[in-house]
């Protein structure tokens, strides 16, 4: 069985608030990836729950950060896409991205 390891570093400030992340996936051909923000999930079979991780730094922009989440949303369609393949919850999220892009861009004006 082959094991391979995805590493996540977070400097934080005195008060405990990211200032750097950076991220390495050797298999991936990443090495400390810098990054200004993470979303991190992960499934709870036992309790039918999902753990999840939200970190960004003082210097994400509000303007990346809502790009961010919306193309989070996208990814989550091509997730359910392959996982189900069902196009009622594929739509749904399309209409829902839809959306919230034009309100991100409404916003911005």
């Amino acid at each position: 069985m082959k094991e391979t390891e995805i590493t996540i570093k977070v400097k934080l400030d005195d008060n405990n608030i990211p200032e750097q992340i950076s991220w390495s996936a050797p298999d991936g051909g990443m090495k400390d990836q810098l990054s200004k923000a993470i979303l991190l999930s992960f499934w709870d079979s036992q309790k039918k729950e999902t753990l999840k991780m939200d970190l960004w730094t003082k210097e994400m922009p509000v303007d990346e950060m809502k790009t961010f989440v919306l193309q989070t949303f996208l990814s989550m369609k091509q997730s359910i896409s392959k996982a189900t393949g069902e196009e009622n919850l594929i739509n749904l999220i399309e209409d829902f991205c839809a959306e919230f892009e034009k309100r991100i861009s409404d916003n911005s004006k």
